[in-house]
């Protein structure tokens, strides 16, 4: 719910001065504070825009978007905040983002009046700044004002526990992000139950609210735009970082744990954090599509498949795969291997373009990979046989798709319906994935010996413009000649 619970630190252990003398000692002394209104950002005219779309597609109804509470880690210790993706796109506010916020639109005749509520800076005569370990100023820094935050985002503030005259309204009209806030969205389901059918409401009402916040992603606005192309270079400076500290990284018994650091160093950087686990795998271990433990050796002669990508503030993230070669050249069978899947890729990346639908990339670059497996006598039929949707012999060396769309979410928009994401028609302005891969794994009798344990993916960030595509990621170098010569550099 809104209200705050009392910190987690537990009594046994609880060493904060309690007497009235130290509480009116603390509570004085302090310089005045001048907090200067911030500009209205730029992203605010977009959100605002979205704000509107999502308006259209529900009259008449309450939206209520939490942010979500932090996330348990252990005990009385939490993972990194991370603000819900829907309100993040529909507020602007990424990293610096309360946690427990509630971004509600009011339905009003005209459409919808949004309002922030979130839990601002408490007072020096309050004990919470310096008592409270959960959000208290000492313990985890100072929080906005209502009017900063009101200035900066073009949204109406409020303080959080104003918002429990929201929970007193709510009725059959309210739709809930329910998975952003599990407790607030029991509280508001408790309210509904005296309206309505909360099963109704769950499975129709609510699945719409986020079927639609997805949807809105699918096409990037050109603030988006503009922040996927700064994901994409600061993830090209993570992967120069991790091509210098290759001699430390190949010295060490778990090299693929310094190639995480170092990637996860530069993220931290130029952003927030990385997008996702970052994927450092290592000889055979680039046959295991999401291998995240990176424990392993880095050693000369082996390819190693990194999957990495930074996301900034604002939450955008990039997602790129490049498999380099650890000493620094190909080996026949590894070159061979390469460009095939840079071919499927090349393949893949050549119809894009306005009209087409998103499956075809994934059935392009199948074909390229099932004439590449025929052709090396890997199937036991051929290619255009293997190709049938009822035999598919050239998926046992690549069981993942090519494609998924990408923006606040390395999986993007993921609650929208199969006929806009995998049946849908591209339109200028989305963004996604092309990542064809091979992976033969080191038991795989199938395949010949010197095949087994080789993995290559190569992935790149893709948008469809006006008359075609661009590839985002064209500046991180992706030929077998030219990542050769960027790890001769």
């Amino acid at each position: 719910m809104a209200e705050q619970k009392p910190p987690r630190a537990t009594e046994n252990r609880s060493t904060t001065p309690v007497s009235d003398t130290f509480k009116d000692y603390i509570s004085s002394g302090w310089a005045e504070r001048v907090e200067h209104t911030p500009a209205e950002r730029e992203v605010a005219a977009y959100t605002a825009a979205r704000r509107a779309r999502i308006s259209e597609l529900h009259p008449g109804a309450r939206l209520i978007i939490p942010a979500g509470p932090a996330k348990q880690r252990s005990n009385d210790t939490d993972y990194a905040y991370r603000a819900h993706s829907a309100f993040a796109h529909l507020t602007g506010w990424g990293s610096a983002s309360v946690p427990g916020s509630v971004l509600v639109m009011e339905p009003t005749p005209n459409g919808h009046e949004s309002t922030l509520y979130f839990r601002e800076a408490a007072g020096r005569d309050s004990d919470e700044f310096y008592a409270n370990s959960d959000i208290g100023e000492f313990w985890t820094g100072p929080r906005p004002s209502l009017a900063a935050v009101a200035a900066e985002l073009g949204i109406p503030t409020r303080r959080l526990d104003r918002f429990a005259d929201v929970i007193e309204r709510i009725d059959a009209t309210t739709l809930v992000v329910r998975e952003a806030d599990r407790e607030l969205t029991d509280s508001i389901d408790g309210r509904r139950l005296l309206a309505a059918d909360v099963e109704a409401l769950e499975n129709e009402g609510d699945a719409s609210l986020a079927r639609d916040l997805s949807e809105l992603r699918l096409v990037k606005d050109e603030w988006e735009l503009r922040e996927m192309r700064a994901a994409v270079a600061a993830t090209k400076l993570g992967f120069d970082d991790v091509i210098a500290d290759r001699d430390e990284i190949t010295a060490h018994p778990r090299g693929e744990r310094l190639v995480e650091g170092t990637f996860n160093r530069r993220a931290r950087a130029e952003g927030n954090t990385v997008g996702y686990d970052t994927i450092a795998a290592s000889g055979p271990h680039a046959c295991i599509l999401h291998w995240t433990r990176n424990d392993g050796l880095v050693a000369a002669g082996d390819l190693i498949l990194i999957d990495a990508g930074i996301e900034l503030d604002s939450y955008y993230t990039a997602d790129i795969t490049r498999t380099l070669p650890v000493s620094g050249m190909f080996s026949p069978v590894q070159r061979k291997v390469y460009e095939a899947v840079l071919e499927a890729a090349d393949a893949a990346f050549a119809i894009v373009r306005p009209g087409i639908r998103f499956r075809q990339i994934h059935a392009e670059a199948m074909r390229v990979i099932a004439e590449k497996t025929a052709e090396w006598g890997f199937l036991p039929v051929s290619a255009e046989e293997s190709l049938d949707p009822g035999q598919q012999y050239h998926r046992r060396y690549m069981v993942h798709g090519t494609s998924h769309h990408l923006g606040l979410d390395v999986h993007d928009c993921a609650q929208a319906r199969r006929d806009l994401y995998l049946d849908g028609i591209l339109e200028p302005g989305m963004v996604f994935t092309i990542e064809p891969g091979l992976y033969f794994q080191p038991d795989d009798l199938t395949v010949p010996e010197e095949y087994r344990g080789i993995g290559v993916r190569i992935e790149d960030n893709i948008v469809v413009t006006e008359s075609g595509a661009e590839n985002l990621s064209i500046g991180i170098p992706r030929t077998a000649d030219d990542v050769e010569a960027w790890l001769a550099r």
